[in-house]
């Protein structure tokens, strides 16, 4: 019983554990993708890699990937429209997992179908109590209708 009773009061820190887990991977997202925004040489390799893989579009596709990643890890970090930016990224990765890792054993798939869980995570559960949606939502409730 002292586990289960111990069990019961970690839900405490569920709040918590949503804002580590939402500024872990936003971080990841924005320290992912910021080399190929902020050095060309970099965006121009990844653009090939798009290219390889087949998608229609290459520039275009790698932009949009890359800057969705970039603003929806940064709007992780701040638990600001979440759900949206957790849909966002999940369709990012189905496509990626799709065009890209379906190939791949188990742990070459891992990573990017443990961003589609936790994104659908955040898209289910929401930012928590410590996130600017919180805020907002708090604000527009109390708006005079």
């Amino acid at each position: 019983m002292a586990i289960v009773s111990m069990l019961n009061r970690m839900r405490a820190f569920e709040d918590v554990s949503l804002l580590v887990l939402r500024l872990f991977v936003g971080s990841f997202l924005v320290w992912g993708v910021s080399d190929n925004l902020f050095r060309p040489e970099d965006m121009a390799e990844f653009v090939a890699f798009v290219q390889a893989n087949g998608f229609a579009f290459p520039l275009a596709m790698a932009w949009i990937s890359v800057c969705a990643q970039f603003v929806c890890g940064l709007l992780f970090i701040a638990g600001a429209l979440t759900r949206w930016a957790a849909l966002i990224m999940v369709f990012n990765f189905i496509v990626a997992l799709i065009m890209v890792h379906l190939g791949d054993d188990y742990r070459g798939m891992f990573p990017v179908l443990a961003l589609i869980f936790i994104s659908l995570h955040f898209a289910a559960r929401g930012a928590g109590a410590y996130a600017l949606d919180k805020y907002i939502e708090a604000r527009t409730s109390n708006a005079p209708a």
